[in-house]
């Protein structure tokens, strides 16, 4: 194919994925009640596509998570923790 310039632009920016942002959010998980508490909802976190880091603490009953915003949003973790039993909250900053 022949392709002038700006047809080629065009192709690039039309094929390019959207440019995504990698976020990191802390949820409140205040139903946390046992020490494996934590390994449920990490597995179920893991699994929101985009996720690509999550860590889990029983202590804090708090989990943070790092993942693309281009594929999942807050929502979309807090019904993954939600959908195993543990609703959570977005975390404030004092």
């Amino acid at each position: 194919m022949n392709f002038t310039r700006s047809a080629a632009i065009a192709a690039f920016f039309i094929a390019a994925p959207a440019f995504a942002k990698q976020q990191t959010v802390s949820l409140n998980v205040p139903t946390m009640d046992c020490a494996t508490c934590p390994i449920t909802i990490k597995t179920a976190l893991s699994k929101v596509p985009g996720v690509s880091k999550v860590k889990v603490s029983y202590e804090k009953r708090e989990a943070v998570i790092v993942y693309d915003d281009a594929q999942a949003t807050v929502a979309d973790l807090k019904k993954a923790t939600e959908d195993v039993g543990y609703p959570a909250m977005l975390k404030t900053s004092k």
